[in-house]
């Protein structure tokens, strides 16, 4: 596999990961009687989109798209800071409403969110995007 092809596929495997567990019932994994259907292609609409613009970025691989990528990547990993203690309310309401029957490996007393595995999945591969986007990015 040649670097570019591996920089290029994160993007792809995190949609594919995303889209397979928000339509494909997998209780404990997802719970997809928590939302309706169009609640979940409005999720999808909000956010797939960006996914496909950090795919994009890293395939150009010019500057300005390496930095518009990985800024997207920064800011998707922003979405994870309620599962470390800094939420609102209304997140934590959604949470208990949206995951309460989801696979969960971390414990769970004493914390308002905690990642189930659906969402470990989603942050490795986040976390694996930022890393790499991010180094192309300083490196080109």
């Amino acid at each position: 596999m040649t670097r570019d092809h591996d920089r290029l596929h994160r993007p792809l495997v995190w949609l594919a990961w995303l889209i397979l567990t928000e339509w494909v019932p997998m209780l404990p994994l997802s719970d997809l009687e928590s939302s309706t259907v169009r609640e979940r292609a409005l999720l999808a609409l909000a956010s797939h989109p960006f996914l496909l613009l950090i795919a994009a970025g890293v395939a150009l691989h010019e500057r300005w798209s390496l930095v518009a990528a990985t800024v997207l990547v920064a800011l998707i990993v922003r979405w994870w800071l309620p599962y470390f203690g800094i939420s609102f309310r209304a997140q934590r309401e959604a949470y208990g409403r949206e995951y309460l029957r989801t696979l969960k490996i971390l414990p769970t007393e004493g914390h308002d969110v905690v990642i189930d595995v659906q969402h470990m999945v989603v942050g490795v591969l986040t976390l694996a995007m930022l890393g790499t986007t991010l180094a192309v990015t300083l490196s080109g």
